[in-house]
């Protein structure tokens, strides 16, 4: 039987290792998220790029055409991941992360309203690259160092996956 003293020392043990990185935060989250390995997330990336091309369309949340959460969500929803259908949602339910990896979602404010509010996501690929959907492109691979995007960045989170 654990008692409070143990119980606490080791919660600080597993704290520390997150600090440290020698545990990654997604598997310290327990069942609030589940973690992609980085097979999923190769296999996630692949299947994103295949989608090269395909058009933007409002609302949109397949092959005929996507809007921005609705590709995330089809591409992880491939490979049995349910995603929540905004851009909103999954930067709220996802585990934050100041240095994304591939496989990651990448978010901005789009709107240029003021509110600073996210209104895009994208998949992270790694080296400053994302893929995404764009009005004028497409499904595209975009850099978070364009001056656009630079300006409109609002953070990274682990994807806020469930099978």
């Amino acid at each position: 039987m654990v008692n409070k003293t143990s119980k606490a020392f080791f919660t600080a043990v597993i704290a520390a290792s997150v600090a440290c990185g020698s545990i990654p935060v997604s598997a310290a989250a327990g069942s609030q998220a589940a973690a992609v390995t980085q097979q999923q997330e190769s296999k996630v990336i692949t299947y994103a790029k295949s989608l090269m091309g395909t058009p933007y369309k409002a609302g949109g949340t397949t092959v005929k055409g996507f809007d921005a959460s609705g590709f995330v969500q089809h591409v992880y929803g491939k490979y049995g991941y349910k995603l929540p259908r905004t851009s909103k949602d999954m930067y709220r339910t996802g585990i934050k992360t100041t240095k994304p990896v591939p496989g990651d979602l990448v978010f901005f404010d789009t709107k240029n309203d003021g509110k600073k509010a996210v209104t895009f996501v994208g998949i992270y690929l790694g080296n400053s690259k994302f893929i995404a959907v764009t009005l004028s492109k497409g499904v595209s691979i975009q850099k978070t160092t364009d001056a656009y995007w630079k300006s409109k960045y609002m953070g990274a989170r682990k994807a806020p996956v469930k099978k």
